[in-house]
C-alpha cells in the first residue's frame, strides 16, 4: 500500500487524511488526538529529521497542510533528499509569506487587484489614507499572522490607528512592521483553489467561508467558522475569468520569477460587477474550506496530489461529485479571545447522518477525546443542494457535545438567500 505523510494537526489535515485513508497508509506530523484513529502520529519537528524519517520509512508522498512550514522551506528540504512532496518551494511560498511580495507580483503581471500602497513609513501611509476617496480602508500586515493580519477600518481615523499599531509592532510584532494599505472593494467574496504543478492546474469548486465569529457576520474575525462548496455565487463566466485573468498569468509569472508554483494556490477573490479581483493569495488549502472540498473529489485523491507534485497533472482527470458540502465549525468556549479548559467530547450515533466530522483542536487524555481549545472540529454535511447539506451539517452539530461548544447557526446563508 502507498504511504503518505501529512504535515499539520488541524481539521484541514484531518480531512485530507480521512479521504486518503482507503488509498494509502497515513502518517501525520504531528497530527492530533483523533488522527490516531486511522493513522500514525509522528512527533518530529525538525525538517531535516523528518525528511530522514520519511526516507527511512519509504514514504511515497508528503502533503503539507499549513502555511508556516511552507514559508520556512520544508518543500526544499524534502526535495533535496529526493522525496516527493506536494507544496510550493520557499521562494514560491512568498505569495503568502509576504503580502508586499504578493501585491507587487500582481501589479507586475497585470493581475486584477485593489489599488494599494506598501510601506513602512507612517507619513506615506497617512498620505495614502487621506487620499482615499471612500471608506472603509483595508490595512494588512506584511507577514504571517495566522489569518488575522487584516483590518478593515471603517474611518480614516481608525485606519491611521491600525497603521500605528502595526508599524510600532504592538499588533502583530515583526509581521506588521511593513504594511499594505488598499482601497476597499465592494462586492462579494469567493475562495477558489487551484491544484498546480508549475505549468498546469485543476480548478476545484468555488467555496465561501464565514470569518466572523457570530451570526450575521458580526463579531471579531476568526480563522473561519464554517464554509460551503460549491457556491452558486460562482458562475461559469467567473470561473473562466479566474482561469484566464488570474491563474494562468500567475503560473506564467512565477515561472518568470524562477519560482514555479506547485501545490495549492488559494485565491481570495472579491467579485465586483462580475469581475474577479485578487484580495490575497495563500499557498495551501483554506481551513475550513478543505474539509468540504476533499469530500467533493470523485476520483483518486492520491493521484491528484502525486501528479501535481511530479508535474503530471495533464495525465489525470479530476472528477467532482454532483453534490454540495457544508461545514460548521464548533469552537471552544473562549475562542477566539483566550484558551479554554479541556472538555470531553461525546458524539451521539451518526449512522443516519450524511456527512462526517473533521477534528482539529483535540487531544487524547486518559483515553478520552478532549476539546483543547480553538476550533475544535468541523461538522460537514452532504446533500444534493445547499439546504439539504446544511440541514445534515446541523444535524451532526446537534449530536456533538462538549462544554462551551460555540458555533454559528447561519452558515451558507448567502447561498440560501440567493
Amino acid at each position: 500500500m502507498k504511504r503518505v505523510l501529512i504535515i499539520g494537526s488541524g481539521g484541514r489535515e484531518y480531512s485530507i487524511g480521512y479521504f486518503l485513508k482507503d488509498e494509502a497508509e497515513i502518517f501525520y506530523a504531528p497530527g492530533n488526538g483523533a488522527t490516531e484513529e486511522f493513522a500514525t502520529n509522528i512527533d518530529i519537528k525538525d525538517f531535516k529529521e523528518l525528511a530522514k524519517w520519511a526516507k527511512e520509512n519509504s514514504i511515497d508522498l508528503t502533503i503539507v497542510g499549513p502555511e508556516d512550514p511552507l514559508v520556512r522551506g520544508i518543500v526544499d528540504v524534502f526535495k533535496e533528499e529526493g522525496l516527493t512532496i506536494f507544496g510550493p518551494s520557499k521562494k514560491a511560498a512568498q505569495l503568502e509569506g509576504s503580502k508586499v511580495y504578493m501585491k507587487n507580483f500582481l501589479k507586475k503581471y497585470n493581475i486584477p487587484t485593489a489599488k494599494y500602497i506598501e510601506t513602512s513609513n507612517k507619513e506615506e501611509a497617512y498620505k495614502f489614507i487621506d487620499e482615499c476617496k471612500k471608506t472603509p480602508i483595508v490595512i494588512k500586515a506584511d507577514g504571517l499572522c495566522a489569518g488575522k493580519g487584516v483590518i478593515i477600518a471603517e474611518s480614516k481615523e481608525d485606519a491611521k490607528k491600525a497603521v500605528d499599531g502595526m508599524l510600532s509592532g504592538e499588533m502583530f510584532g515583526e509581521a506588521g512592521k511593513r504594511v499594505i494599505i488598499e482601497e476597499f472593494l465592494d462586492g462579494y467574496e469567493l475562495s477558489m483553489f487551484a491544484i498546480c504543478d508549475g505549468e498546469d492546474f485543476v480548478l476545484l469548486p468555488a467555496a465561501q467561508d464565514h470569518k466572523r465569529l457570530l451570526d450575521g457576520d458580526r463579531g471579531p474575525n476568526t480563522g473561519g467558522m464554517g464554509a460551503y462548496a460549491p457556491t452558486p455565487l460562482a458562475t461559469p463566466e467567473i470561473y473562466e475569468k479566474v482561469k484566464t485573468k488570474i491563474i494562468r498569468p500567475t503560473l506564467k509569472g512565477m515561472q518568470e520569477e524562477k519560482a514555479p508554483f506547485e501545490g495549492v494556490l488559494f485565491i481570495g477573490l472579491m467579485i465586483v460587477d462580475n469581475e474577479p479581483y485578487v484580495l490575497e493569495y495563500n499557498v495551501r488549502f483554506g481551513d475550513p474550506e478543505c474539509e468540504e472540498l476533499m469530500a467533493l473529489i470523485d476520483s483518486s485523491l492520491y493521484d491528484m496530489f502525486k501528479n501535481a507534485a511530479t508535474k503530471q497533472l495533464d495525465k489525470i482527470d479530476v472528477k467532482i461529485k454532483d453534490m454540495v458540502a457544508v461545514g460548521v465549525v464548533c469552537a471552544s468556549k473562549n475562542y477566539p479571545y483566550s484558551s479554554s479548559e479541556p472538555a470531553e467530547i461525546k458524539v451521539d450515533d451518526l449512522s443516519d447522518c450524511n456527512g462526517y466530522i473533521a477534528y482539529a483542536g483535540v487531544k487524547k487524555i486518559d483515553g478520552k477525546l478532549m476539546a483543547t481549545g480553538g476550533r475544535v472540529l468541523v461538522c460537514v454535511g452532504f446533500g444534493k443542494d445547499v439546504k439539504e447539506a446544511r440541514d445534515e451539517a446541523y444535524k451532526i452539530v446537534d449530536r456533538v457535545h462538549f462544554d462551551g461548544k460555540k458555533y454559528r447557526r447561519d452558515i451558507a446563508y448567502q447561498a440560501l438567500e440567493k
